[in-house]
């Protein structure tokens, strides 16, 4: 299925669709459930545009990827560019928000960190970002509540008021290094709490007092149709 920004009502966003910019280890408790140490700047990586999959009835990832784990995160628009931004210029370029699961190869991710190699192998294959629809951005970014929620079970809980780099300084500091494009967008962090998806979990996501949407976990021989597109098999 192509990929397009869109409201929560379906109406859609006319900006091109972007790099996935993502955080590591912007939870502190998220870190200390991964044995890792707190980072003394904020961890960058990038999900390339054709990892993207929407919001829809099923999250669909190719077999020869399992297991693969969940990472429910603050997702937030870029629509304006930002380079050295400054924290007010960041605030006026974020036009919108909406929740991604930074889907992980787990066993991947350690084998390639105790190697010192980059982490693409196990972030950015086929399918690795779900992005649901898009709601309008908060009056405080730091007190923005979501979760997870996988066969009526809360898995994961997040508030902005938790993180190690709050959302507009986080983008600010992004910026310095990365030219942000309008159709950009960036996962904040995840929070505790991830794990494993199996085959036929149903996973609910809500933002605030907002219900993006549900979906089904499916594996299938292939994450991908021959345009490029995720598609079951």
């Amino acid at each position: 299925m192509d990929y397009q920004h869109q409201w929560i009502n379906g109406n859609v966003i006319t900006l091109p669709v972007g790099q996935v910019y993502c955080v590591g280890r912007n939870y502190a408790a998220h870190a200390a459930e991964l044995n890792n140490p707190l980072p003394e700047q904020p961890v960058i990586f990038i999900k390339p545009p054709n990892t993207i999959q929407p919001l829809g009835h099923a999250l669909t990832l190719a077999e020869k990827f399992a297991p693969v784990h969940f990472e429910t995160e603050l997702a937030v628009l870029i629509t304006q560019p930002l380079y050295e931004a400054t924290p007010s210029e960041v605030q006026s370029g974020l036009g919108a928000m909406a929740l991604g699961l930074d889907l992980t190869r787990r066993d991947q991710q350690s084998y390639l960190k105790a190697k010192g190699l980059p982490w693409e192998r196990a972030k950015a294959f086929a399918g690795s970002a779900l992005i649901t629809p898009f709601v309008a951005t908060p009056k405080n970014w730091d007190d923005v509540f979501f979760s997870l929620a996988i066969n009526g079970e809360i898995r994961q809980q997040g508030h902005t008021a938790h993180m190690l780099t709050s959302v507009v300084p986080l983008i600010a500091h992004m910026s310095d290094t990365f030219p942000l494009r309008p159709g950009d967008v960036v996962f904040t962090g995840t929070p505790e709490g991830v794990g494993p998806l199996a085959n036929g979990d149903e996973l609910t996501l809500r933002l605030g007092e907002c219900d993006l949407g549900e979906t089904r976990v499916v594996y299938a021989s292939s994450s991908v149709d021959n345009h490029g597109n995720n598609a079951a098999r």
